[in-house]
C-alpha cells in the first residue's frame, strides 16, 4: 500500500521549474498560503526572481542546479511543460517529489503521444497521422484529407511550429516550413467556438473543476477569454468528465488546462497543458481560489479550493506596447491589472492582463 503524501504546512518550501509570468504568479500564491519559493531558470533578473526566496540560475536540465533546487524544496512543481522530463527523475532521485509527474510532461510534450492518450481515457480528438517524412505526409494526406494542419510534434506555441495544408501539392513546402521535424497531421474541427477548462486533482485523488470559458485568439495567440461562459448542463458535465478522465488517466497532481472545440453540442480535446494555463486567468478575480492557488493546494498536499465564480470576467492579454495603456485602464474600477514584471515590451508578447468584470454573480 502506497504511504499517504505528507500535508506541507505553510513554512514549507516550492520549488518551481521555470521563472516567467506563470512562475511568478504560482510564487505570489504560495507566498500568500505562507510558502517560501525556490525557483530554478537559466534567464537573470526574470519575472518570478523578484518575488521568489531563491533564485537558482541554471539550465533546465543541469544536475547540480537541480540537486540545488531539490535541496530547498519539499515539493517541485513546473510553470512550463517544456521542461525536459528527465529532469523529473534527477529530482526525484534528490528525494524531493515532483508534481505534475514526469508522465503528465512526457505524454504533453509529443503531441502523437498526447492525442493517443487522450483517445485511450475517451477524450476525443480531431483525426491525425504520424509524420515523420514526405512519405508519410502524402499518406497521411490520402487518408485524413484536406485542408489539414501540419504541427511539429514536439514545441510550438502561439501559433508557432504549424502550418495549413489546403492543396497536396503543398506539402513538401509545408514539411519544410516546420523544418522537417517530426509532426503530426491533424483533420480540420468544424468547431463552432474554442473553449477550455481549468481543473486540478488534489494528492488524495480529488477532482475540482472551473466552468468553462470561451477563448478568442489572433493571428494564433490568445487575445481573450470570458468566463464562465454560457453552455447548457450536458456540455458542462461533458467538460468535467473529459477533464477527470485526463487527470486521473495521469494519475495527475496540480492544475491542468484543456483545450477544447465545441462541436454544436460535441466537444473534441484540442490539446492539454500540465499547469497552470492562459485560459484560467479570469479565475483571479472571478473565483475565491483562482488557479495559482489551486496548484498550490494541490501540490501541498492541501485540501481544493472552491472553483465557483462569483464573477463573469473578460481576461484579455496585453501584447507587446499595449502595456503603456495602463493608466488609463487602471481608471476603470471593474478592470483589475496583472503586470509580469518583464522589462522589455516587444511585439507579440505577453506583457500583461486584465481582468474586466462583466457581471456579478
Amino acid at each position: 500500500m502506497t504511504a499517504p503524501i505528507a500535508v506541507l504546512p505553510p513554512g514549507s518550501t516550492i520549488g518551481i521549474l521555470g521563472g516567467g509570468q506563470l512562475g511568478r504568479m504560482l510564487a505570489e500564491a504560495a507566498s500568500t498560503l505562507g510558502f517560501d519559493v525556490a525557483i530554478l531558470e537559466p534567464q537573470a533578473d526574470c519575472p518570478a526572481s523578484r518575488v521568489a526566496a531563491h533564485h537558482i540560475q541554471a539550465a533546465y536540465d543541469d544536475v547540480d542546479g537541480l540537486k540545488k533546487l531539490a535541496a530547498l524544496s519539499d515539493v517541485v512543481t513546473t510553470e512550463f511543460e517544456n521542461v525536459p522530463a528527465s529532469v523529473v527523475a534527477v529530482l526525484e532521485a534528490e528525494g524531493v517529489r515532483v508534481a505534475p509527474n514526469g508522465r503528465a510532461l512526457a505524454t504533453a510534450q509529443d503531441r502523437v503521444t498526447e492525442k493517443t492518450f487522450l483517445n485511450s481515457v475517451g477524450a476525443t480528438t480531431v483525426g491525425f497521422a504520424k509524420v515523420d517524412d514526405l512519405n508519410d505526409l502524402t499518406v497521411a494526406i490520402e487518408k485524413l484529407g484536406l485542408p489539414a494542419l501540419l504541427k511539429t510534434r514536439r514545441e510550438g506555441y502561439d501559433g508557432k511550429g504549424q502550418v495549413w495544408i489546403k492543396d497536396a501539392a503543398e506539402a513538401q513546402a509545408a514539411l519544410a516550413a516546420v523544418g522537417n521535424k517530426p509532426s503530426i497531421l491533424e483533420v480540420r474541427a468544424s468547431f463552432v467556438r474554442e473553449l477550455s477548462v481549468i481543473a486540478a486533482r488534489g494528492t488524495d485523488g480529488s477532482v475540482s473543476v472551473y466552468p468553462l470559458g470561451q477563448n478568442i485568439h489572433e493571428n494564433g495567440i490568445l487575445r481573450t477569454t470570458i468566463a464562465p461562459v454560457e453552455v447548457d448542463d450536458a456540455t458542462q458535465a461533458r467538460a468535467v468528465e473529459i477533464a477527470t478522465s485526463i487527470l486521473n488517466g495521469l494519475d495527475y497532481v496540480g492544475v491542468i488546462g484543456v483545450e477544447l472545440f465545441d462541436l454544436g453540442g460535441t466537444l473534441l480535446v484540442n490539446e492539454i497543458a500540465p499547469r497552470v494555463h492562459n485560459t484560467g486567468h479570469w479565475t483571479q478575480d472571478g473565483c475565491g481560489c483562482d488557479q495559482f492557488e489551486q496548484q498550490i493546494r494541490a501540490i501541498a498536499g492541501w485540501p481544493l479550493g472552491s472553483t465557483k465564480a462569483h464573477a463573469k470576467i473578460e481576461m484579455t492579454n496585453l501584447l507587446g506596447h499595449e502595456i503603456n495603456d495602463w493608466h488609463a485602464m487602471a481608471s476603470d474600477p471593474d478592470t483589475h491589472l496583472h503586470f509580469y514584471g518583464k522589462r522589455e515590451a516587444r511585439e507579440g508578447r505577453k506583457m500583461a492582463h486584465i481582468n474586466k468584470v462583466l457581471e456579478r454573480l
